[in-house]
């Protein structure tokens, strides 16, 4: 028993002591007065809204609009007629469904100028095309502003 207490103390003798005073790293390890922000850090950031309610909100380059109902056989050009006579259009998305092959049903259209694209909506927001009722609206919108969390 006594080898055994030998080595007990020679383990105890070669780990180092724990001290209170060991350096941390990491964010939540500094000290109080280098956790506040330096003027350089903070900055005006963008945001997605002027302050008013609702509405719709302008991606990175074009306000995007987002058309359902579009029927199964159509064709892209036959959106590019339809929504070309409200202004230039920056880019048409009509997404085909693998398997079948045939569109999915809805449609993405990008124009550059917002008075084109709610010239599209209003026009044409419940119109036939290829015997079917498209539904036309804002692909991207802000939603009411929330008062707190929930």
């Amino acid at each position: 028993m006594a080898g055994a207490d030998f080595r007990d103390e020679e383990m105890a003798e070669a780990q180092p002591q724990r001290t209170s005073n060991r350096k941390q790293k990491g964010r939540g390890f500094q000290e109080r007065d280098a956790m506040e922000l330096d003027d350089d850090r903070t900055g005006q950031y963008d945001t997605s809204s002027d302050g008013s309610k609702g509405g719709p909100i302008k991606s990175v380059e074009s306000w995007v609009i987002f058309v359902s109902g579009v029927q199964e056989e159509a064709q892209e050009e036959d959106l590019v007629d339809i929504f070309g006579e409200y202004g230039e259009m920056k880019n048409v998305h009509l997404n085909l469904d693998r398997r079948t092959g045939y569109v999915k049903g809805y449609a993405i259209i990008e124009y550059g100028e917002r008075a084109e694209a709610e010239a599209a909506i209003s026009n044409l927001n419940g119109r036939p095309m290829l015997e079917q009722n498209l539904h036309v609206d804002w692909a991207f919108s802000a939603g009411p502003k929330r008062k707190g969390r929930r």
